[in-house]
């Protein structure tokens, strides 16, 4: 098991790494409160995530609701084929566009 990383790249980018899976997310609430911008969209670039499962994908979903409640959206990028997959049975690949 590869322990989830979030890292700030600058103001608007953040770069996640490692396991989104259910053992590896616990209860990680988003960026631990670290997420202070006045920018109405951040970006995760996941190309460092090495493995997602559906805790990790819920995960998300729940980063990507609290973040709407603040006015920020949240956008996803360089998605590992199996979070796309998971997100294509689970149908929620709108909920990123």
């Amino acid at each position: 098991m590869t322990k989830l990383a979030i890292s700030h790249v600058d103001e608007q980018h953040f770069r996640v790494s490692g396991e989104l899976t259910r053992n590896s997310i616990g209860d990680e609430r988003l960026l631990n409160n670290k997420l202070l911008t006045k920018h109405k969209i951040i970006y995760f670039d996941l190309s460092g995530v090495s493995r997602v499962d559906t805790a990790g994908l819920a995960w998300l979903i729940h980063s990507f609701a609290e973040l709407k409640q603040q006015g920020i959206r949240l956008e996803l990028q360089n998605l590992p084929e199996q979070l796309q997959n998971l997100m294509q049975l689970g149908q929620v690949t709108t909920l990123f566009e």
